[in-house]
């Protein structure tokens, strides 16, 4: 959410950052907040001036009951009663304006980084570098449930009778491979410095409205029934939470966690071959990273965040790129977002297993996420990136280890997560 102020000064910087999102249809609010503005303001004004005259006149009755004049006490009392009621309307016009305020504010998209490409959807995303020489093998290599049913590691029909589409069982060595990749990205996050965290795997509404828009929060979140609980799509959404109306001391900044949680997510419009077996899920485990920061220091972290993504991942020697999302392609409260992508020697392509976001003081301001600092309170800015996401991250890692013979080799760093073994051999 934008400050209300920055908009008031600079009302055509903010229309101009609403079209470069491809947004139009949302510049006539600015101009409608703005006058909602400047009633509530004069409201407000015009509330403190009854205020003054309120308690001016309660002291003149104090003075005349102890001069005796009850009844010139009398009929002050009966202003003063007057008062008050006006009092209430324009308390009540005022939560009414600063609610309308609040929902129009949530609309109009934070500010993007001058660095941003300006672009209307991800097709427009620029690719920033490459890191490991992709490789196609000289095999044909299977798509990637083909890949673990050879290893007895997934029933995506028994999944649908339990579940539905969108949800599959893991099993054996798969299963185990999962959690391995997981663990070590677990240990990966610590050795850098990372506070290791297990959030609340649901969030009340107050906080899904101050961690992402409406929008987001339609195609995203599941609902529980009869209660104000949301299952999160991320651990980002508890753990941005966890700081709900708080003040941390500057001093303490920054806050550097990593998260484990299961996601569940609806994936509304989810569409195409590459959605099959388990590219595009309801349910799926991830590990995340999480700052909180000075608003000074937001744009190094943007840049440490997507680089552990980049080396956890050539750490298990799968080629990666990182693309810089375009302005269409950005969720409305994220001001600059990275995306890694994995190579994926059966499709030829990268595609996405990782994004990384700077979302400024757009979350903070949402949920009063404030610094006391030197120089006064000011709003903490947030970052969020994903270090892994299996089972999405598994087609990257099979397919990319994957032996003419159907067996996948394991990689030096995971043999320990995965009792020693060197090799995932083919039962079937």
């Amino acid at each position: 959410m934008l400050d209300m102020k920055f908009l008031r000064e600079h009302p055509e910087e903010v229309k101009e950052n609403i079209r470069k999102k491809f947004q139009d249809s949302k510049c006539p609010l600015v101009d409608e907040v703005i006058a909602l503005d400047k009633e509530n303001r004069a409201l407000k004004q015009h509330g403190d001036d009854l205020r003054a005259q309120r308690n001016s006149l309660s002291r003149q009755i104090g003075g005349m009951m102890k001069e005796g004049k009850r009844n010139e006490a009398e009929l002050l009392k009966q202003q003063v009663s007057a008062m008050a009621e006006k009092m209430k309307q324009v308390e009540a016009k005022e939560g009414e304006l600063a609610e309308k305020i609040e929902k129009i504010m949530m609309i109009i998209p934070n500010m993007i980084d001058p660095s941003v490409p300006i672009g209307r959807d991800d097709s427009e995303n620029v690719e920033v570098e490459r890191y490991g020489e992709p490789v196609v093998p000289n095999f044909e290599i299977p798509y990637h449930t083909e890949i673990m049913e050879r290893f007895d590691g997934i029933d995506l029909d028994s999944a649908r009778k339990v579940a539905g589409n969108g949800f599959y069982y893991l099993m054996g060595d798969i299963a185990r491979l999962h959690s391995a990749i997981i663990t070590y990205a677990r240990d990966f996050m610590i050795n850098r410095g990372f506070t290791y965290v297990i959030p609340p795997f649901m969030i009340r509404s107050n906080v899904v409205s101050g961690v992402m828009s409406f929008a987001e929060m339609d195609n995203m979140m599941y609902k529980i029934e009869g209660e104000d609980l949301f299952l999160i799509g991320t651990s980002e959404h508890s753990m941005i939470g966890k700081f709900i109306d708080t003040i941390l001391d500057e001093k303490k900044l920054p806050y550097t966690y990593t998260s484990y949680s299961p996601c569940f997510r609806k994936e509304k419009g989810a569409h195409g071959i590459e959605e099959r077996g388990v590219y595009r899920i309801h349910q799926f485990e991830k590990q995340e990273m999480i700052v909180i920061c000075k608003p000074e220091e937001s744009a190094k972290w943007f840049e440490k965040l997507y680089q552990n993504t980049v080396d956890f991942f050539r750490s298990l020697d799968i080629p990666v790129r990182t693309l810089e999302c375009c302005s269409g392609d950005l969720a409305d409260l994220k001001s600059k977002s990275v995306d890694v992508e994995a190579w994926s020697p059966r499709q030829k392509k990268y595609f996405e297993v990782g994004s990384c976001s700077n979302l400024t003081d757009a979350q903070s301001r949402r949920l009063k996420i404030r610094v006391n600092g030197e120089k006064g309170k000011y709003y903490a800015h947030t970052l969020n990136n994903t270090v892994v996401a299996p089972p999405r991250m598994l087609i990257a890692f099979l397919e990319n280890n994957l032996n003419e013979d159907g067996s996948v080799s394991i990689p030096e760093v995971l043999q320990g997560y995965m009792g020693g073994m060197k090799k995932l051999e083919v039962k079937k």
